[in-house]
């Protein structure tokens, strides 16, 4: 089995990250194309097999670092991790990319931040959420907002994507602002 059913939501799961050979070579390929790196801002980057190979063994331990999986399928869409954990503030960054293009603006992003939150919230005691978003990347905050994140201020042209300079706009939830329960395999 490549894939665990840690988070199970009604289309997908979140699995912990494995650094199997598979998915080192499925993040690789991702993180090379510009369809996928233009939004998270990661396109100026070169990510070899080796480099993205280290960079997921120095982070598989996190706590709340996941591969995004089709539970129909099992198969690997994309990744999704709260960051930065800070536990005397109960405080994270949110980071998500759907890599597989034939999964996206399909509501599989919605899912995965709802499961996500679920758990940082409820089960790492968590009291907001951040992340950063690319002005240009209108889908995204679409997704956001349909969580409950509001914005909180933007930093103006700071990211500097195909030749031109854009804002990078800091969103948030808070735990008393997300009320609903979206993992399917608690027990209590």
């Amino acid at each position: 089995m490549e894939y665990f059913k840690k988070l199970v939501g009604d289309r997908i799961y979140l699995s912990p990250k494995n650094g199997l050979d598979n998915e080192v070579e499925k993040f690789t390929e991702w993180l090379n194309d510009f369809e996928t790196t233009d939004y998270i801002g990661r396109s100026a980057q070169i990510m070899s097999l080796k480099a993205e190979k280290e960079f997921l063994d120095s982070h598989y331990k996190e706590e709340a670092s996941f591969g995004i999986v089709t539970l129909n399928e099992n198969k690997l869409i994309g990744t999704i991790s709260l960051e930065k954990i800070n536990h005397i503030n109960r405080t994270a960054m949110l980071g998500i990319f759907i890599g597989d293009k034939d999964y996206r603006s399909k509501g599989y992003g919605t899912e995965a931040i709802r499961l996500i939150l679920d758990y940082g919230f409820n089960y790492l005691n968590l009291n907001s959420v951040a992340l950063h978003v690319m002005s240009f990347n209108e889908r995204a905050m679409k997704c956001y907002k349909k969580c409950g994140f509001k914005e909180y201020g933007r930093r103006r042209q700071c990211v500097f994507v195909d030749g031109k300079y854009y804002d990078k706009v800091g969103m948030d939830i808070l735990a008393k602002e997300f009320r609903e329960s979206y993992i399917r395999n608690k027990n209590i």
